[in-house]
Parts: C-alpha cells; sequence; structure tokens
C-alpha cells in the first residue's frame, strides 16, 4: 500500500509555490492508452469566507445600544469589524489586524470580553476636530491625505480620547458547531468622548496552510484609506465598503488527489446515493482527502479495471485559480474498450466530509467536457460546519464530529453558503 498523502501538510506549501510558479500539470502515461481524462480546479478562489453589515442603514447604535453579528469561523481564523465613531471628522473603531482571535492557543473557543482587541484609528482623510456633536460634517479635508494611524490617546489636531475600550465594548459567544457572536455596545454615554456608532461592516479571511489569506481586509495601519472605507470614517455610510467585501467573498478550496476508477459490467463502484459509506475507504477519502485505502478495496473488485490515484505535480492538491494564477491540474491516459464506464471522486478539501464525484455511470469512451456529469455529495459520516470555517474540519486542524446518514447530493443553496456551479469548481474532460 502506498504511503498516504498528507493533505493538510502540503496545502501551505502549495499556496507558497503558487505566487513564484505556475502549478504544472501531471501526465501519467499507459501503453496503448486510447483516451487521456484531465481534471482541473477551475474555482475563482476567493480570500474572505463570510463578511456583512451590521445596522441598517441610518441607524446608529447610540450609548446604551449594541448590534450582534453571527458567523462562522475556524481554528486561526479571525474576525475583523469597522464603525464610526460618529462625532468625529474621520476617526473609526476596528480590532487591529488580523482581528479578534476566536480560539486561544490550546485551540479552545474564546468567550467573553474582548474589547481590549479594538482600536480608535484616523482614516487620515479629514482635519481633526475636537469630537463631539458639535463637529461639521464632512470637515476640513487634509491638503495631503494622510495614512491610516492609530489614535492612542491623542489625535494629530492634539484632541484627547480614552482608551477604545472604555467606548466600546466587545463581548464574543460561542455558540457551538463553530459558530460564534460577537456583540458590540456603545458604552460611551456620560464620558468625555460621548459618541454614537455607525452602521458598519464585518468580515472573516479564510485560513491556508497555517496564513490568513488576507489578513487586512477593512484597512491597513500605515498605509492609505482604500476600498470604501472613507465612506464609514467620515459619513458612516457602510454600503461601499460592503459592496468591496461581497466581492472578495465565496468559495476557496482545494481538491484532494483524483481518484479515477475504470470498470465495466457492474454500477459506480464508489458510492450509492441513499446509502450508507460502505466503509471501504470513501470516508478517509471524503473527510482526510486520503483515497489510498478507497483505491486499493476497489483494485479487488469484481468489474474493476483499472484505478489510479492523481496527485497534482508540486503541490499534491489540486489548488483553485489564486489572484488570477492558473489552478491545479491532473491527467492520466487510460487503455479502453467498448462498454467502459470511468468513475473519478475528489474531496471538497475545506468541508467535513463533502466530495465530487461523477453521477451514475459515465461512458469512458466518449470525447469532450462531462463536467456537468459530476456531482457534489455528502457522505453522511462526519457533522457538516460552514465549508472552510469549522473547527472540526480535518483539513483545518480539526478532528471531524461522527455521524451516521446516507449519503446524499449537497444541495445548492445549503444550510451554510450558495456554492458556484460544480462545473465552475470541477472541470473534467475526456480527450
Amino acid at each position: 500500500m502506498k504511503k498516504p498523502i498528507n493533505f493538510k501538510r502540503t496545502i501551505l506549501l502549495a499556496v507558497l509555490a503558487i505566487t513564484i510558479a505556475s502549478c504544472s500539470k501531471t501526465h501519467n502515461t499507459i501503453e496503448n492508452s486510447n483516451r487521456t481524462i484531465t481534471i482541473e480546479n477551475v474555482l475563482q478562489s476567493q480570500p474572505l469566507v463570510e463578511s456583512g453589515t451590521f445596522q441598517q442603514p441610518g441607524v446608529l447604535i447610540h450609548p446604551g445600544d449594541s448590534s450582534s453579528i453571527t458567523f462562522s469561523a475556524a481554528k486561526g481564523e479571525a474576525f475583523t469589524f469597522a464603525t464610526m465613531y460618529g462625532w468625529s471628522n474621520d476617526l473609526f473603531f476596528a480590532p487591529a489586524n488580523p482581528g479578534i482571535a476566536l480560539y486561544d492557543a490550546s485551540g479552545n473557543p474564546i468567550n467573553g470580553d474582548v474589547s481590549s482587541e479594538i482600536k480608535l484609528w484616523d482614516n487620515g482623510t479629514r482635519i481633526n476636530q475636537k469630537p463631539g456633536s458639535t463637529v461639521n460634517h464632512p470637515g476640513i479635508a487634509e491638503s495631503t491625505a494622510q495614512n491610516i494611524a492609530e489614535v492612542n490617546g491623542i489625535d494629530a489636531q492634539g484632541n484627547t480620547y480614552l482608551p477604545a475600550s472604555s467606548l466600546i465594548k466587545a463581548s464574543l459567544k460561542y455558540n457551538g458547531n463553530s459558530m460564534f457572536t460577537l456583540t458590540i455596545r456603545n458604552i460611551s454615554g456620560g464620558t468625555p468622548n460621548e459618541t454614537p456608532f455607525s452602521p458598519g461592516v464585518w468580515a472573516v479571511s479564510y485560513i491556508v496552510g497555517g496564513n490568513l489569506l488576507n489578513p487586512n481586509p477593512i484597512y491597513m495601519e500605515g498605509k492609505p484609506t482604500a476600498n470604501g472605507l472613507t465612506h464609514i470614517a467620515e459619513m458612516g455610510d457602510n454600503s461601499v465598503l460592503s459592496t468591496y467585501l461581497r466581492s472578495i467573498t465565496g468559495i476557496f478550496t482545494p481538491l484532494s488527489p483524483i481518484l479515477a476508477v475504470v470498470y465495466n459490467g457492474i454500477s459506480n463502484p464508489i458510492y450509492t446515493v441513499g446509502q450508507k459509506d460502505d466503509g471501504h475507504g470513501l470516508m478517509a477519502l471524503a473527510q482526510k482527502g486520503d483515497a489510498s485505502g478507497l483505491a486499493d478495496y476497489l483494485k479487488n473488485m469484481k468489474g474493476v479495471k483499472s484505478v489510479y490515484v492523481l496527485p497534482a505535480t508540486g503541490s499534491t492538491v489540486l489548488l483553485p485559480i489564486i489572484n488570477g494564477q492558473t489552478g491545479s491540474s491532473v491527467s492520466q491516459q487510460m487503455s479502453l474498450s467498448t462498454g467502459d464506464k470511468i468513475a473519478i471522486a475528489t474531496m471538497y478539501g475545506f468541508s467535513n466530509d463533502w466530495f465530487f464525484a461523477t453521477k451514475g455511470d459515465i461512458d469512458a469512451t466518449q470525447v469532450g467536457d462531462i463536467s456537468s456529469q459530476i456531482g457534489l455529495f455528502d457522505d453522511g459520516t462526519a457533522i457538516n460546519q460552514f465549508p472552510g470555517a469549522g473547527v472540526t474540519q480535518f483539513n483545518l486542524a480539526g478532528t471531524p464530529l461522527t455521524e451516521s446518514k446516507p449519503i446524499e447530493a449537497v444541495p445548492n443553496p445549503n444550510e451554510f453558503t450558495i456554492l458556484p456551479g460544480i462545473d465552475s469548481i470541477v472541470k473534467v474532460t475526456m480527450q
């Protein structure tokens, strides 16, 4: 038996490598082959798992009021937000990057007061007046826009401020199953810096191989404001920045090494919808991206002619399109006869136990794009969480929580998100 591929360890190396070299295609050949199958990860990946807004437009968070946000996050992911210090020219509250930590060093979810992680920032676009209800909006523009800077007790014009944690209270509650609720409360009432807070934005970045894909989605200290943050900092308008964040929020997932099977005279040997996982190795593929056990089992099954496990060159896993860089692909030449069928399976890497697979029995001798014949399925062996934000997802340093349900197609939309079309994630071509 071949040594199983360590799916988790390869993701970081693969993501780092993609910035300096194109992903290579694998071309394994078999003598006298008459068809080549190519599988590609064609997903236009995004760096943010989730993003959103809080408070309706024009509805302020006055002293004594609060607003809550519920979201999912995996270990190592962080939560960030921004809201205007309303009675200022261009100040805003936000956590220091990369955001509020959600798990402690032991991997336990954090509960309680996290206000100390919130800071007050100067957007650098307006000259600061003395903060208060008499501030003129928008005020006088800086002759030259300044970089975003923390207001640590005093601003550039000499106005003084209490620590952000004395004005805004942030409380974190773990709801279970990777879900948190952050409650922002305005506690500025009666202080020298009393102020309402504006409607705001929030975001959670994917973590890949231990690194956040976007550790600074809202602002960067020491850099000019961008992407609509000025609209929040000067006017309390979260619409522009929200639109930007939505544009970089979506799906990111690698695909595990591809299992490809040629068979004849039997039904699809990998899985059967409506039946439970039969314990022959599909669970390891669906939960961990390890196809070795299932491949060994299938090699001895009557009616199975050929079995291949296809890792991507260099990265092992098939990476999506990242910052315009072409996603990974693998190819395999096969000797086929009339009546032969082809089946493939690969893990939706950032899930608990989802896998892509051919639907039904696919003619292996056909030519062309057969992506429409690929489905996404739930193996029914692990409790589902938000894809890419699950604390028990194996490839995000978790241990899947066991369940026992029949294999079924993953609905879209599902309880967590809306996925792009399957042919926008996996492309399969026969040549």
